[in-house]
């Protein structure tokens, strides 16, 4: 199987990284700080009874509701493999998405619904990856007894505007949350779930699909510090901090032509006057991310990067232009 995906390769982990959507301010330090004191020499409590009630009090939600998963990836498996299971035999995606929502789909041999409202399983991603916007088909997917799940993995890292869903819409939907992006940390896989309000039967069927300890000491510490006051005080910092950073890199890329359009995070999709020779960039250090994997031929997908990092860039595409001439 061929995965598309950002960040390491063959060739290790690229000096400046534009390829993945992970906070560039980071690592968040009270949460590097909690993973790196983790205690890995026993077993987690098999019910992260503890864990659940930080991450409901976060939320304001009833603990119950809080699923937890080895990662998002393994929580898209996991209920298009219960959707499955139980009848479900269409599914609708945004037209451009994360891969994994079509793989799963395709591995349990879910069919294309066409309309959100035909679909038994239909996926949703605000901020939207890769383009970083609203779904506009997000309230039309809210009919019927859709299985309906909100990947909210940079909503921490949204830059402007407010989600789509909000009070009762967001109660009828699964909320998906990763937040090692936000904090910095993609390598430390966690991730959870809040489950609809009337869905307490559903998140025992899902529990019951689950491996035992889903997720391990590392996951577990930056689970429960990123809902503390000082990483999400420091949070806040990060998107001050990127904001300032992605007005002068969508300027550096406009000053040699390329087109690049709106969005609402820490990353955006931009399209370069002339071709790009990706291993010309990758032997400069610097590997952004190829679009047409999400369906947008054309185009890369840059996350908001460091100001060094932007100069990098700038000398890599300046000199790909001058080769050109």
């Amino acid at each position: 199987m061929t995965i598309t995906h950002g960040g390491p390769d063959h060739l290790g982990v690229p000096r400046w990284d534009f390829s993945t959507n992970a906070n560039a301010c980071g690592p968040c330090p009270p949460v590097l700080q909690a993973v790196q004191q983790a205690d890995a020499r026993h077993y987690p409590d098999p019910t992260y009874t503890a864990l659940r009630e930080a991450l409901a009090g976060f939320h304001g939600v009833d603990a119950w509701r809080v699923v937890l998963a080895a990662s998002a990836s393994e929580f898209i498996a996991r209920i298009t493999a219960w959707v499955a299971r139980d009848g479900g035999e269409r599914v609708w995606l945004p037209e451009m998405a994360y891969g994994d929502y079509a793989a799963a789909a395709n591995a349990w041999r879910l069919g294309p619904a066409g309309a959100p409202e035909n679909a038994h399983l239909a996926w949703v991603c605000e901020p939207s990856s890769p383009m970083g916007v609203a779904e506009p088909l997000a309230q039309r997917v809210l009919t019927g007894d859709t299985v309906v799940v909100l990947d909210l993995a940079y909503e921490p890292l949204r830059l402007q505007g407010t989600c789509s869903m909000k009070g009762e819409a967001l109660d009828a939907v699964w909320q998906l949350w990763t937040p090692n992006k936000a904090m910095g940390l993609t390598g430390v896989r966690g991730a959870y779930a809040i489950a609809p309000v009337r869905s307490r039967s559903d998140v025992l069927e899902l529990e019951r699909l689950a491996p035992s300890w889903p997720i391990g000491a590392h996951a577990m510490a930056l689970l429960r510090a990123w809902v503390l006051p000082t990483a999400q005080d420091w949070l806040a910092g990060s998107r001050e901090q990127l904001r300032r950073w992605k007005i002068h890199q969508v300027d550096l890329l406009l000053e040699l032509g390329w087109r690049c359009l709106p969005s609402d995070a820490n990353y955006f999709c931009g399209r370069a006057a002339r071709s790009i020779d990706q291993a010309s960039l990758r032997a400069h250090g610097i590997k952004l991310r190829d679009a047409q994997s999400f369906g947008l031929p054309g185009y890369w997908r840059l996350s908001v990067q460091s100001p060094p990092a932007q100069a990098a860039l700038r000398v890599a595409l300046l000199a790909q232009t001058e080769t050109a001439a």
